[in-house]
């Protein structure tokens, strides 16, 4: 999977008229942006680039790429190792319809619409202003004239999607991975069960809000009768990097946040630590494939700010300024948990969060996360609904994530600061190959 955006020529969609109905004349949505003029409108067999546009319910979608959009096929699902993009929308869908056969086509038809997406068209193959006059648009419109905007759409399944309440749900429990299980209740976690879990989740990632929100909008409208919105959260501001290309970030405790993080461009480090390798037959259809964490975690940014410099510095283990470790160097040197200071005490404090969750102290695992902040509006005392969206990939929670939270959750001295209002674990799926669908070697293997 690339991690670029793709140059190229834009090339806007063909209108079929179907379903016996009166062609409307439709205008593409990269044909709006003006590259596209030529072509733009037509009616008849949808071809873009020698490729068929899947219709409503089709696996099969293959636009050419794009000018500002990520490749949507390939090895492992976009969105996880590409460069973070500037805004996220993430939500959680439940399954209202029991049969097996709507839950693939579900993800037949989330497959054919995320990639026409990806690439900056319409969710459907008539868009937001074609087709039959009187049934809705197959697009909501409002990223109508907008470019692809880097935007990618992962997805993941949730452990209630194989097994709830004991039930097998959909023939699935025998392929359900030992690592999906429902995340442990850690220390101090307050959680809403409003935002919490979910059979399915999608994660938007863009630079252009509105591209990310069109993105998950249309994919609820497409699930409408066989799932459910469960809950969703925007984010904004990345709050850490996932290339080398890319600066360290700002959380909004105002500190750099995911210095250490895993990069793009480590793929030794992402196959110790991101791919799943799979452990027996229960799991063998997610190989190339990861878990996704995600935790809503609330910061009392009030309290915070009431805090002087050489506190907040003491907490994190690192300099406001430019991030590197109290016990010296820049940024990216390795911190000296040995080194001692004034009073005999260590420069870098042993409940600084930038120790608990060192690799060195946690047997050498690493994740790679890509949290956005985000600002819920206020609460009823007046103080900021305010925090991070922490997302992680992990190549096993049991071993890569959930021991380090419970580290966390016992002893770092930012948990005064925090405090976990939603949580959810899924396994993600490798990439779509062309012609296949999200998931199928789920149900296909």
């Amino acid at each position: 999977m690339s991690t670029q955006p793709v140059p190229g020529p834009e090339v806007g969609p063909s209108v079929p008229g179907g379903d016996g109905a009166p062609a409307r004349p439709g205008v593409s949505r990269r044909g709006l942006l003006g590259a596209g003029a030529a072509g733009v409108v037509g009616v008849g067999a949808g071809l873009v680039g020698g490729r068929q546009l899947g219709g409503p319910g089709s696996a099969v979608a293959e636009p050419a790429p794009v000018a500002g959009g990520y490749p949507f096929h390939g090895a492992h699902q976009a969105g996880i190792v590409t460069p973070a993009q500037d805004r996220l929308h993430f939500a959680a869908f439940d399954m209202v319809s029991a049969e097996r056969e709507d839950l693939v086509s579900l993800l037949q038809d989330w497959t054919a619409a995320a990639a026409r997406m990806t690439q900056g068209r319409d969710a459907g193959p008539f868009g937001a202003t074609s087709g039959p006059y009187d049934a809705p648009p197959d697009d909501t419109g409002e990223a109508l004239g907008l470019p692809p905007s880097g935007l990618t759409i992962t997805f993941g399944f949730g452990p209630s999607l194989f097994r709830l309440a004991g039930k097998d749900r959909f023939g699935l429990a025998a392929r359900q991975p030992a690592g999906l299980r429902r995340l442990p209740h850690f220390p101090g976690d307050n959680l809403d069960a409003e935002r919490s879990d979910g059979d399915l989740c999608v994660q938007a990632c863009a630079d252009d809000p509105q591209v990310a929100v069109h993105a998950v909008r249309n994919l609820a409208r497409i699930a409408m009768g066989r799932a459910s919105l469960r809950w969703s959260q925007l984010g904004f501001g990345r709050t850490s990097s996932t290339s080398t290309a890319q600066a360290t970030p700002r959380n909004l405790f105002g500190f750099k946040d995911g210095t250490m993080n895993l990069k793009a461009e480590e793929p030794g480090l992402l196959d110790d630590h991101v791919w799943v390798r799979p452990e027996g037959a229960a799991d063998q259809w997610l190989a190339g494939g990861s878990y996704l964490v995600a935790r809503r975690i609330n910061m009392t940014i009030e309290t915070w700010d009431r805090q002087p410099l050489r506190e907040q510095e003491r907490v994190i283990g690192r300099t406001k300024a430019t991030g590197a470790p109290l016990s010296g160097g820049e940024e990216f040197s390795q911190p000296d948990f040995t080194l001692k200071g004034r009073g005999d005490e260590p420069l870098v404090a042993t409940d600084a969060h930038v120790r608990l969750v060192h690799p060195d102290q946690n047997r050498g695992v690493q994740m790679l996360r890509r949290g956005y902040n985000f600002v819920d509006g206020s609460n009823g005392l007046g103080r900021m609904d305010a925090g991070l969206f922490f997302i992680a990939y992990v190549r096993d929670p049991r071993t890569h994530y959930i021991p380090v939270q419970m580290k966390i959750a016992r002893g770092d001295g930012m948990s005064e600061y925090l405090q976990h209002t939603g949580s959810g674990l899924w396994a993600v799926p490798p990439g779509v190959q062309p012609g296949g669908y999200v998931g199928q070697s789920l149900f296909t293997g």
